[in-house]
């Protein structure tokens, strides 16, 4: 564990602290620590940073209702930077949105860029802005019994490629599935916070098993 005493704060007292949403891995905001708001934020495990412009310390959600709750921070290599992770209540930005990172100033066409939420974005908008040809389309025009179908057929296929023990295609399909159970989410109205939040209580549930039966063992 890495010592207060260690981080290089600037002549002013302060540390840039990226602010990062432990689930998504989404930057939300770039604010900045001293020592006292960051003793604050250990302590309170929320959020507390330096108001440059105001001069004060200042708890993040404490007039928005927007806390961020910590789940770790770490020094970068120079020990001049700090990454928070943090689970949000609510948006990061001052104007209402998740993150304070919204201008885009350029993007390169030339690397493809894959994430879960875009991927919910795309197959949200087949289901509202229709468009013709779009398989993705077709299965909400169809509704929940061919999708729902869709599911079984793909777990199936997921199922002959694993007992074949085949890396590649069970890969294949799993994908296949996946995109599927997306078009369920979308047309059910489970977002992909949802699952997360059903995961990590299923995790936290199995930390506790796991320390009752090494509590058990002693």
């Amino acid at each position: 564990m890495v010592d207060l005493d260690s981080l290089k704060f600037d002549e002013k007292g302060l540390i840039p602290a990226i602010v990062v949403n432990a689930e998504t891995k989404k930057v939300l905001m770039l604010a900045y620590m001293n020592r006292e708001s960051l003793e604050i934020s250990m302590e309170k495990k929320l959020t507390c940073f330096w108001s440059r412009s105001r001069q004060e310390l200042w708890l993040k959600g404490d007039t928005s209702g927007n806390y961020q709750h910590i789940v770790s921070i770490t020094a970068d290599c120079d020990k001049d930077t700090l990454l928070v992770l943090v689970k949000p209540d609510g948006p990061a930005c001052h104007l209402g949105t998740e993150t304070c990172f919204e201008n885009e100033v350029f993007e390169n066409d030339d690397i493809g860029y894959f994430t879960p939420e875009g991927l919910m974005e795309l197959i949200e908008g087949r289901k509202t802005d229709k468009k013709e040809g779009s398989y993705t389309t077709y299965l909400f025009e169809k509704g929940i019994d061919k999708i729902l179908k869709k599911v079984g057929e793909e777990s199936t296929e997921v199922i002959i490629a694993g007992k074949a023990n085949d890396k590649a295609e069970t890969v294949y399909e799993i994908a296949d599935l996946a995109y599927h159970v997306m078009v369920l989410m979308i047309e059910m109205g489970i977002s992909l916070d949802d699952v997360r939040n059903e995961l990590a209580l299923r995790h936290v549930i199995d930390k506790k098993v796991k320390q009752e039966k090494m509590t058990g063992n002693n």
